[in-house]
């Protein structure tokens, strides 16, 4: 468990800079970040199953991406409170994994385009099906 903790909290046993230091320091406490991880993580969990149901309703392309891109976002960002914010985004843009990253945030901007303004569903499904090839690929380059 105190691996666990170590890892997660980005207190690996490689030596850092003073600097990297700074930067990856948190003034919350582990179990704070790992409750506000899971409220993150569940509620992106929500707002993307909210989006999928209200798909179904007549005009519910549009809250379908607004609701899908929000649980997107906020399950992004519940691993900001495992490895905070600095080392998050330093490990998203790193030479093998900047691609993804790039292309996964605009195909969330082109989401909401899609259904927003253009209106227009063939588009909205390559933008959701595009960020869920970027995902495996990512999950594979960074092995």
């Amino acid at each position: 468990m105190e691996k666990l903790r170590r890892v997660l909290s980005g207190q690996d046993d490689e030596e850092q800079g003073l600097t990297a230091q700074v930067l990856d320091a948190s003034s919350l406490s582990f179990n704070t970040r790992l409750k506000w991880f899971i409220i993150c993580f569940v509620a992106g969990i929500f707002f993307s199953i909210l989006g999928t149901g209200l798909l179904w309703l007549p005009g519910g392309v549009k809250l379908f991406a607004v609701f899908y891109t929000l649980g997107n976002l906020a399950a992004l960002a519940s691993t900001c409170f495992l490895m905070g914010p600095v080392k998050q985004l330093k490990k998203m843009f790193e030479k093998t994994r900047v691609l993804a990253t790039v292309i996964m945030l605009l195909c969330l901007i082109f989401t909401l385009c899609a259904a927003l303004w253009v209106s227009c569903i063939r588009l909205l499904a390559f933008c959701q099906l595009s960020p869920l090839y970027l995902r495996c690929s990512y999950i594979i380059i960074s092995k």
